[in-house]
C-alpha cells in the first residue's frame, strides 16, 4: 500500500494521476536537479526526500494536459512550511501559458495555502469551474517566507473523468 491512504482522498473522488498526458507535461522555472516528476508521478511524490524546486526565483508555472476529459473537484499539495507554495492559481484549458502572459488572463480559481494545506490537507476548488477539463495550468505565485526557492513535495489532483457516451454502442442497440 503506498504511504498516501484512501482517507486523504475526497470521498467520491479518485486521484486523477492515471489521467495524465505525460507526454505534454511542462513546468516552467524548475530547478533541473529537481524537477516536476518528484512532486506529480506515483512514488516520486511519496517519497519526502524528492521535491520540486524553483530555479530563478520563487515562481513556478506547471501545465498539466489529460488524456480525456476530467471534473477536477480538489487538490492537495504538499510542502515543507518555509518554502512551500502559497499563492496558487489555477487556469481550465488554457495552452501556451507564460510567466509573461499568467496575470493577463483570471484564474479559474485561486487558493491561500496554510501550514494544513501544506501537510496534504486537500483544497476543494470551484467546481463548477472545472467541469469540462483538458488541461490545466497552475501558477505558484509566491511561497510562505517569501524566500527566492519554492519546493514541492507532493501534487495531487482529485476529481472524476467526464463520462462519454459510446456511439458504438447506441448503433447495436438500433440494430437489434
Amino acid at each position: 500500500m503506498s504511504a498516501e491512504s484512501a482517507s486523504d482522498i475526497p470521498k467520491g473522488q479518485v486521484d486523477l494521476l492515471d489521467f495524465i498526458d505525460w507526454s505534454g507535461v511542462e513546468c516552467l522555472n524548475q530547478s533541473s536537479s529537481h524537477s516536476l516528476p518528484n512532486a506529480l508521478k506515483q512514488g516520486y511524490r511519496e517519497d519526502a526526500g524528492l521535491n520540486l524546486e524553483s530555479d530563478a526565483d520563487e515562481q513556478l508555472l506547471i501545465y498539466i494536459p489529460f488524456n480525456q476529459v476530467v471534473k477536477l473537484h480538489s487538490f492537495a499539495i504538499k510542502g515543507p512550511e518555509e518554502d512551500g507554495p502559497k499563492t496558487v492559481k489555477f487556469f481550465s484549458n488554457k495552452e501556451h501559458m507564460c510567466f509573461s502572459n499568467v496575470n493577463d488572463f483570471p484564474p479559474s480559481d485561486t487558493a491561500e495555502l496554510t501550514e494544513e494545506n501544506l501537510k496534504g490537507k486537500p483544497v476543494v476548488l470551484k467546481y463548477v469551474k472545472f467541469q469540462n477539463v483538458r488541461s490545466l495550468t497552475i501558477f505558484i505565485e509566491d511561497n510562505q517566507s517569501g524566500s527566492e526557492v519554492t519546493k514541492v513535495q507532493k501534487i495531487a489532483l482529485y476529481g472524476s473523468t467526464v463520462e462519454t457516451t459510446d456511439m458504438k454502442g447506441l448503433k447495436k442497440i438500433e440494430d437489434h
